[in-house]
C-alpha cells in the first residue's frame, strides 16, 4: 500500500511491447497500480503529473538512457531499479547502489525488488 492506503503506484519505463505486459500483468497481480512509459518523454510526463510510489526503469528506452528519469525520481525521493540484460556493467558509477532487473524477468525477482523498493519509501 502507498502512505495514502491505495494501492502503490509503480512506474514501468520499458520500450519493448512484451516485456512491458509482462511487467504490468506481474506488478496488476501483485496488487500494483502500474503506469506505463515507453519513452523518456512519457516518463518525464508521469513523473510530473501522477504519484509514483516506485519505479522500475530499463535503461535504455528506443535508443535513449533512462538515467534523467532516474535522476528525476532521486530528486524527489522515489526508489527506482533498472532493468537490463547487461547487468550492472552499463551502469555509471552514480548509479552502482540502485537495483538490478536481470532480463530475461524472473516473476518472483521482480515481487521482491518491488516489495524492496516500497520499503524504502516508508
Amino acid at each position: 500500500m502507498s502512505p495514502s492506503g491505495d494501492p502503490p503506484s509503480i512506474l514501468v519505463a520499458e520500450d519493448e511491447m512484451l516485456v512491458a505486459m509482462l511487467l504490468e500483468t506481474t506488478l496488476e497481480d501483485a496488487g500494483c497500480h502500474v503506469l506505463m512509459a515507453a519513452r523518456v518523454a512519457k516518463g518525464f510526463e508521469l513523473i510530473e503529473s501522477q504519484q509514483i510510489d516506485a519505479a522500475i526503469l530499463d535503461i535504455n528506452l528506443a535508443g535513449q538512457p533512462s538515467f534523467e528519469l532516474a535522476d528525476a525520481l532521486q530528486e524527489r525521493n522515489i526508489p527506482f531499479a533498472f532493468a537490463s540484460g547487461y547487468g550492472a556493467g552499463g551502469l555509471p558509477d552514480a548509479y552502482r547502489h540502485v537495483p538490478i532487473l536481470q532480463k530475461p524477468y524472473d516473476m518472483a525477482d521482480i515481487r521482491a525488488t518491488v516489495d524492496t523498493l516500497l520499503k524504502r519509501n516508508h
